[in-house]
């Protein structure tokens, strides 16, 4: 018996490392891995079964297979589902604007001082939901203020851990040591009762998280923001003032339209004169039209704000749609307002003719919003603009109306460019829905799988998300790596893998005396619980670390204490912990990415409790 749980421990510390190597190297999607490993660890254990004490087995294939409907990954995936909701509906439009116009001149200052807010939040509240409500207020911002979101989702993730080891509160983890250290018949850890040295190792960690983790971050820009416009090419767009526009009365200062800066004005024709840059004294009135030359992502943007400068050319996109109720009502996705660009055909029936012309709305149900030509700068309406071949047409209208654009031979549909305007009518209703997750999750009036999971079905309950949005919120790639990796966990730790190694790291450093060990402990618990779910290792470690202390002759709470760092030291994976997770699928993230930033925070503080710890508790 003795023997064949060495083999099985053996075999799964083979499958663990054979797994980081892939993971690390990425030659192979992790999806892939993900499932060869938990396959490699079914065919293991069908064939040599690990059996417990009455002779039942320990790692059948519902045991191994039970991460796949884990709470922890319905969780991580009914949340993914609520950000997808407050995305499609521009929910948080308002605020990043407001934090957009504040941090324009000092956009690293501006993201600093969020993420610092995000981690002293933490303290006082469970770290998973302050990383759901910062994720979207980061991406968006992000994207507002031209810098890149791999730059800064990590880094939150990293700094509401480093927040949450400070309280008892702060992290699930935390109250897990307590609970089992007082079954152990110690007193009850009080809130602030590891407070310095949590602060201690929380500074030396954030100066690490702010100043060097970006650093070693690689610039990972998610296929959304290449398609919205990150090329720089631009469109020449035309905006009509009319009595009750925004742009109407405003005046240019040193020649340019302070409500224009992103686009760059090439003409503003008013009746028969045309005044062209630089706009020396010239205010915007009724009636004029200014053509502009913007980025489609500068489009976008002008199209998601409430007061928006295009509102007409929405207005009569969702007049189209309104007029398609009856196919919105039976397909699922239909009625959305996208935006897709589109080439001009050779031969094309357009070739010669204008916009208005060509009939082109008439006919489609879209309009143009933009025209895009390489061959040379345009200074005209895009009433007189006479369509060439080649040229790229920027095109709005409702997802229904474009799918008979596929079958026209006149232009050619680029289906990698398509994206979706928030519905902002709607925006209220995904806030709401967002605030009562969070008020559950965050209060304990439901367990947090219970809040995300009634706040994505409310998501889709509202119409604030269809089925099609919602599933494509899912991510195939995390979902195999939770799956995986509890799988691993549950091995290691029905084998007596993550036993064995205390055992013997303890044992090996028995007579080094009790900073060396407690050091040595710290390490073993920081490597595993980026395996191990970081609750399981904690649960593991605490009477390992109250025993170990009592051999010594040492108080059991620095010992438990060092279980409460090291287990939330879970930064060089990403199923390390939940928040990882979380700012995976939104930073476009690799396995690597976490290691490369993550190994060196947990090496970090590794040599600040080391060098504290013994000194503070007076082990020296």
């Amino acid at each position: 018996m003795i023997l064949g749980a060495t083999i099985h421990m053996w075999f799964t510390f083979a499958v663990i490392a054979t797994a980081i190597v892939a993971y690390v190297m990425e030659r192979t999607p992790l999806e892939v891995i993900s499932a060869a490993i938990v396959t490699v660890l079914l065919i293991f254990f069908y064939a040599f079964p690990l059996e417990g004490p009455g002779g039942e087995a320990l790692l059948g294939p519902q045991t191994l297979l039970s991460g796949f409907a884990s709470p922890a990954l319905i969780t991580i995936m009914a949340l993914l589902v609520i950000g997808q909701g407050l995305y499609q509906t521009g929910a948080l439009e308002g605020p990043t604007r407001q934090f957009a116009s504040l941090g324009a001149s000092r956009p690293r200052i501006t993201f600093v001082l969020i993420l610092l807010t995000a981690a002293v939040v933490s303290a006082f509240m469970n770290n998973t939901p302050v990383v759901v409500i910062f994720i979207p207020v980061i991406t968006a911002l992000a994207s507002r203020l031209s810098f890149n979101p791999s730059k800064v989702l990590i880094p939150l993730s990293f700094l509401t851990i480093l927040g949450g080891m400070t309280t008892l509160i702060g992290s699930s983890t935390n109250l897990l040591v307590a609970g089992s250290a007082v079954r152990a018949g110690l007193e009850p850890i009080g809130f602030f009762d590891f407070a310095i040295p949590g602060l201690v190792f929380a500074c030396v960690g954030a100066l690490y998280v702010i100043f060097v983790a970006p650093r070693l971050l690689a610039p990972r820009e998610t296929m959304a923001a290449a398609i919205a416009g990150g090329s720089g090419k631009q469109f020449i767009a035309q905006i009509e003032v009319a009595p009750d526009h925004p742009l109407n009365g405003e005046a240019a200062v040193a020649g340019l339209f302070p409500s224009l800066k992103d686009m760059t004005v090439r003409l503003v024709q008013r009746g028969e004169h045309a005044y062209l840059p630089p706009f020396e004294d010239v205010t915007l009135r009724a009636g004029d039209v200014v053509i502009v030359a913007a980025t489609r992502n500068a489009l976008t943007e002008a199209l998601k704000a409430r007061n928006s400068i295009l509102a007409s050319d929405r207005v009569a996109a969702q007049a189209e749609r309104a007029n398609d109720t009856e196919t919105a009502a039976q397909e699922d996705g239909a009625g959305e307002i996208v935006l897709v660009e589109a080439v001009v055909a050779p031969g094309s029936r357009l070739v010669g003719r204008v916009i208005e012309q060509a009939g082109f709305r008439s006919q489609t149900g879209c309009i143009v919003l933009g025209i895009q030509r390489r061959s040379r700068m345009i200074r005209s309406r895009m009433d007189d603009i006479r369509i060439e071949a080649g040229d790229v047409l920027l095109i709005m209208g409702p997802r229904e109306r474009l799918r008979p654009l596929r079958l026209n031979r006149d232009i050619l549909l680029l289906e990698w460019s398509l994206t979706e305007l928030p519905d902002l009518g709607l925006a209220n209703r995904a806030l709401a829905v967002f605030a009562m997750t969070i008020a559950a999750a965050a209060t304990g009036f439901v367990p947090i799988v219970i809040a995300a999971l009634g706040g994505a079905i409310a998501m889709v309950a509202t119409g604030c998300l269809n089925i099609r949005q919602a599933s494509r919120s899912f991510d195939r790639q995390i979902y195999m790596l939770i799956g995986a990796s509890i799988a691993m966990a549950m091995a290691l730790e029905a084998t007596g893998g993550a036993q064995y190694l205390a055992q013997h790291v303890v044992g090996a450093f028995r007579d080094a005396g009790p900073p060396v060990i407690l050091s040595a402990l710290f390490l073993l618990i920081a490597v595993l619980t980026n395996f191990l779910s970081n609750n399981a290792t904690a649960l593991l470690f605490t009477p390992i670390a109250i025993n170990t202390a009592n051999t010594l002759g040492v108080d059991p709470n620095i010992f438990v204490y060092a279980v409460i760092f090291a287990a939330n030291c879970s930064f060089a994976t990403p199923m390390g912990y939940q928040t990882n997770l979380l700012v995976m699928g939104p930073g476009h993230y690799q396995f690597s990415d976490f290691a490369r930033a993550g190994a060196p925070l947990c090496l970090l503080i590794w040599l600040a409790f080391s060098l504290f710890a013994p000194w503070y508790y007076g082990l020296m």
